[in-house]
């Protein structure tokens, strides 16, 4: 078969980057220097930032495609370069040095249950044996404290260096701050956004976190300044996004998506939870009821080509540990806890799949720097 630039790039089309539904060429991805010889091709594709985390699984879609659809004999395994449009934002000075990865968690509208995932999220890292924080960035609508049963509680300044700080409750082997701490828990607050912003900046900055492998961002639902203060203020690992079944929380859940992956923010989507997924009852748990819909968030997460991180039924007991203060990832046993480790086991793989595609980035780099 004859080969030429534009059967190649005909072939790319085909590719599509995942959470986007656009082809790579479409994207500006596949840089005009394909090189054809014999048969060998080689040619370049450019991400956004050395840390995107789908550079493996699109190189390799790229791969199979030229295999698949052209000939299966193209020696194109290992002569994609990747390149990358932009300095990998952790390498401007971070705020939190300490902080290994630093996830944001956010649903596109209220009342799917993301502060319950993300405290118990949380909960089963530490237990797993990671340094874990949790910043509960909902100032309007603080959550966090009720869910660890801290509503009482009056985080102390401590002097590090010439510095107060503000010393984070540690419960449950996770150190946490919310605006909740600092105000009485029967009053709205009636803030103007930058207000909003200064006060969870302060939450940020003049806290002292310490040494963390995970720092877990419960953010307010729907888009707003505060999700552009968090991905302003920090070096942003990447999202997880919570959804239930239902069709309109999926429109919405899209719609946060799309705000994470636009230009403006660019941080990558690392994965969706589907929570309510179904409700079994205690005195059957085997049985399961899909009163929300079958599968909605499993069925988004594979028209966006993202990961399915985990799906959450809906027991009684989540409700019952989040009231009493008592996440119920705290327990050993029980179709739930077992739900909320799995979330965290595959939550820690997909962030070092991403570190390990970061690194792969960064040799590149080094080696055309050396050129």
């Amino acid at each position: 078969m004859d080969l030429y630039p534009k059967l190649i790039m005909d072939t790319l089309e085909k590719v599509r980057y995942p959470g986007t539904g656009k082809s790579i060429v479409e994207m500006g991805m596949v840089a005009d220097d394909i090189r054809i010889e014999s048969n060998k091709v080689s040619f370049s594709m450019l991400f956004e930032k050395p840390n995107d985390p789908f550079i493996k699984s699109v190189v390799k879609a790229a791969e199979t495609a030229i295999l698949t659809y052209i000939d299966e004999t193209i020696d194109i395994k290992g002569n994609i370069l990747v390149k990358t449009k932009q300095l990998q934002k952790a390498e401007a000075p971070q705020l939190l040095p300490e902080v290994k990865n630093i996830i944001a968690v956010f649903s596109g509208k209220g009342g799917v249950g993301k502060s319950t995932v993300s405290a118990n999220l949380a909960v089963s890292l530490a237990q797993l044996g990671y340094k874990t924080g949790l910043l509960d960035a909902d100032i309007f609508g603080p959550s966090i404290p009720k869910m660890f049963g801290e509503e009482d509680a009056h985080p102390y300044l401590e002097k590090t260096g010439e510095k107060e700080m503000i010393v984070p409750v540690d419960k449950y082997g996770v150190k946490m701050l919310s605006i909740g701490f600092f105000v009485n828990k029967d009053d709205a607050l009636v803030w103007r956004g930058t207000m909003a912003g200064n006060a969870l900046k302060q939450l940020i900055t003049d806290a002292n976190w310490g040494e963390l492998d995970y720092f877990i961002i419960d953010l307010p639902p729907g888009t707003s300044d505060i999700h552009l203060t968090i991905v302003q203020t920090l070096a942003v690992t990447g999202a997880v996004v919570v959804t239930t079944p239902q069709e309109v929380a999926l429109a919405d859940a899209k719609k946060g998506i799309n705000m994470f992956t636009s230009e403006k923010v660019n941080v990558p989507v690392l994965g969706l939870i589907e929570n309510m997924a179904w409700f079994s009852p205690a005195e059957l748990p085997e049985n399961k009821y899909y009163i929300f819909g079958k599968d909605g968030g499993k069925n988004l997460a594979e028209a966006l080509q993202l990961p399915l991180l985990g799906q959450i039924p809906i027991v009684q007991s989540i409700c019952e540990g989040g009231d009493a203060g008592k996440p119920v990832a705290l327990l050993e046993t029980g179709i739930t806890a077992m739900a909320f480790r799995c979330l965290a086991e595959n939550l820690v793989d997909r962030v070092n799949f991403r570190n390990e595609n970061l690194d792969a980035s960064k040799k590149v780099e080094m080696k055309r720097g050396m050129r």
